[in-house]
């Protein structure tokens, strides 16, 4: 494996500064690709949300980025996102590595597997053992395991939401994993996710300070983004070159979903 797939959030366009920007035509419709370098490791960087956040969370292909990164060869995905603390454990300005996913989200395109060939995903891991293990080591200030629950969005949660996931055992709460990191495992893409926390979702209390607003989330991405690009780099240069993703799915499947014919 000679490239890792970088998917990052808010404010990462510049990652791979001066990579070659690709429109990659897919089944599902286009997704841009900067390839380049990060750390002298060859890369693909998706921008989730598109150039300039133009994309609100219900809307992301996740399928034609996950087809796409899949087309160019990444079998390993380094992915950040920015998320919400329902508990003290995960303060503002923290990172965290995501081991769970709870999905509270509707209406999504969320599997390749649904029109004539039918595979079921065993999804008890969602996130790569291997690849989180890397990323542990290669960042031993993130909490080294995290529940997340995707929300909806583009709204934030109201206060009951909060408590009813926090009662739930949730950690921290996200707009964009889901479906993103199932379709990368039926594809054969192996996920790591740091999170960033930027905010206490609804607010710990009435006057809480960190109570989540898009100002707030994007102020204190912007002030994380060095961090951010340092903690993708460890991870990214992590990554052996022999890295094999999970066999969830058999070969021959994620082999027809590869092959599938792009309308053009």
């Amino acid at each position: 494996m000679d490239i890792v797939g970088v998917i990052g959030g808010t404010g990462l366009g510049e990652l791979v500064d001066g990579g070659e920007t690709l429109d990659v035509t897919t089944p599902y419709g286009s997704a841009i690709v900067t390839v380049g370098e990060v750390g002298g490791r060859r890369v693909a960087f998706l921008p989730r949300h598109g150039a300039g956040h133009t994309i609100a969370p219900h809307l992301i292909n996740a399928r034609a980025n996950l087809w796409a990164l899949a087309s160019l060869g990444v079998r390993a995905v380094v992915s950040t996102t920015a998320v919400g603390s329902l508990r003290p454990a995960f303060p503002p300005e923290s990172f965290a590595l995501a081991d769970q996913l709870v999905d509270r989200t509707s209406g999504r395109a969320d599997t390749f597997f649904d029109a004539g060939l039918v595979r079921h995903l065993p999804f008890a891991e969602p996130f790569c053992p291997v690849l989180r293990s890397l990323a542990i080591e290669a960042l031993p200030d993130a909490a080294p395991r995290a529940t997340v629950a995707v929300i909806q969005g583009p709204r934030f949660s109201t206060a009951a939401e909060s408590r009813i996931l926090r009662e739930a055992g949730v950690d921290l709460v996200n707009m964009t994993l889901c479906p993103e990191v199932a379709l990368a495992a039926e594809i054969g893409i192996g996920t790591v996710t740091i999170c960033i926390v930027t905010d206490t979702d609804s607010g710990a209390s009435a006057d809480d300070p960190d109570a989540v607003t898009a100002e707030l989330v994007f102020r204190r991405l912007a002030e994380a983004k060095p961090r951010i690009v340092a903690a993708i780099e460890r991870i990214v240069v992590a990554v052996p070159s022999e890295y094999t993703p999970r066999p969830l799915i058999d070969d021959e499947a994620v082999a027809a979903l590869r092959a599938l014919r792009v309308a053009r």
